[in-house]
């Protein structure tokens, strides 16, 4: 199968600029292309993996990418519908830029410049000065062309700033450099960036000629088939740094995906040989929904791909146990990592369950928690509680610390005494 193909049956494609261009350069011959990241977090959130697995895609067909970490950008800030962005400092955007320099460096493969390039824009960005920029960059482009991208477009009725407003002209740069320095021909990213990635290529033409052949691919955005975007959970953004949110979150979040939205997933954020994924959209059954296997397929790719083997194994554990209720059988670290990020009480030594279950919030008053005790609804530590009167310290908590509360089938809470 031709890669253009490919990425079409992925759905990984939404605007092109040059479609036979693109065609050619993808399925004929092997070029350099690059996507950005800015530094705006300190990691990548699980949406962002979206372009990833396409860099490592065409990599895979022998493309060469360049990835692009806006160390400049992030501190511009890229425009956005509900306003403008909070400045990042210069040291906050360079640790940041850091930090998802070494993060991606996980997923593609940098063994030798032929393989793949990482770059910042703060080190040619930064070396503008304002003559320059406005002279030999901003003579370019027209106010009204600016006007009508629809970045700017969304933004005119409640304003914009000028700094904002830049963004654009700085991304283009980008391009321009990266094709004069390394052949560059291809920009992609989601359609929110077409407006920023035809600026580019039209920098590119007035600067170098309308011969150049460089293109720019966007893919859509992927938003769930309640109309949300993908990649937010009750707890917030779902990050690519297993410190901010865990293998286990990713995979449960994963696992819950509609069975509307899991084969999108699948093309979108696995690996998986794409006529393999096509046989298992065309042989869904009923017993496959009920036992949520492409989901369970779909959670074991993702974390695999991005923590590895032994996350997901660990995932799959943790997982386990806690349908089990056999909470006794997880170690400390899988019981930290199963609640990180999860809001948990920290109470007193010495408390009566009741009052554990009503100070935690777990219930609402002594009434409602002795009425769950007594249909044998509440388990402590894998232990159904009978005795409403039970008092928990250090000694007999997990860890001599944790109780972990179950209340129903499953609904889990974390109280830490302290």
């Amino acid at each position: 199968m031709k890669l253009y193909d490919e990425l079409i049956k992925r759905d990984m494609i939404k605007d092109v600029s040059n479609e036979e261009l693109a065609k050619s350069l993808l399925n004929d011959k092997k070029i350099t292309f690059y996507c950005g990241f800015d530094p705006s977090a300190q990691s990548l959130q699980i949406g962002n993996f979206v372009q990833v697995v396409r860099m490592m895609l065409l990599q895979k067909y022998g493309h060469k990418p360049i990835i692009l970490v806006g160390g400049a950008t992030g501190l511009i800030g890229d425009p956005k519908q509900s306003g403008e962005r909070k400045l990042l400092s210069l040291d906050k955007s360079l640790e940041n830029a850091q930090k998802i320099k070494n993060q991606l460096s996980r997923f593609i493969d940098f063994s030798s410049e032929d393989k793949a390039i990482l770059v910042d824009n703060y080190d040619w960005i930064s070396k503008i000065d304002t003559i320059s920029f406005l002279r030999d960059y901003g003579k370019y482009f027209n106010i009204n062309y600016m006007l009508a991208k629809d970045t700017i477009a969304s933004r005119l009725d409640s304003g914009i700033s000028y700094t904002e407003f830049s963004y654009m002209l700085i991304q283009s740069i980008d391009f321009l450099k990266l094709y004069e320095k390394y052949d560059c021909q291809l920009q992609f990213g989601g359609s929110d960036q077409w407006g920023n990635i035809t600026a580019g290529l039209e920098l590119i033409r007035k600067v170098k000629g309308d011969n150049s052949e460089v293109i720019g691919i966007s893919s859509p955005l992927l938003v769930k088939s309640d109309g949300t975007k993908f990649g937010k959970s009750e707890s917030g953004a779902l990050w690519l740094d297993e410190k901010m949110t865990s293998p286990y979150q990713i995979y449960q979040h994963l696992i819950n995906t509609a069975d509307e939205d899991v084969v999108k997933f699948l093309k979108n954020l696995t690996l998986l040989d794409i006529e393999e994924i096509e046989k298992l959209e065309n042989n869904i059954t009923d017993e496959i929904k009920e036992g949520r296997v492409l989901q369970k397929l779909l959670a074991k790719e993702v974390v695999t791909l991005l923590h590895g083997d032994e996350a997901y194994k660990r995932s799959l554990k943790i997982t386990e146990t806690l349908f089990s209720g056999k909470v006794q059988e997880l170690s400390l670290n899988e019981l930290e990592e199963c609640f990180n990020g999860v809001t948990s009480s920290k109470l007193d030594n010495n408390m009566s369950i009741l009052d554990i279950l009503v100070n935690s919030n777990i219930l609402s008053s002594k009434r409602e928690a002795r009425e769950m005790i007594n249909n044998g609804a509440i388990t402590v530590n894998g232990e159904k509680i009978t005795d409403e009167n039970k008092v928990y310290n250090k000694d007999n908590a997990m860890f001599n610390k944790y109780l972990i509360i179950r209340k129903g089938k499953k609904t889990y809470n974390l109280v830490e005494l302290v």
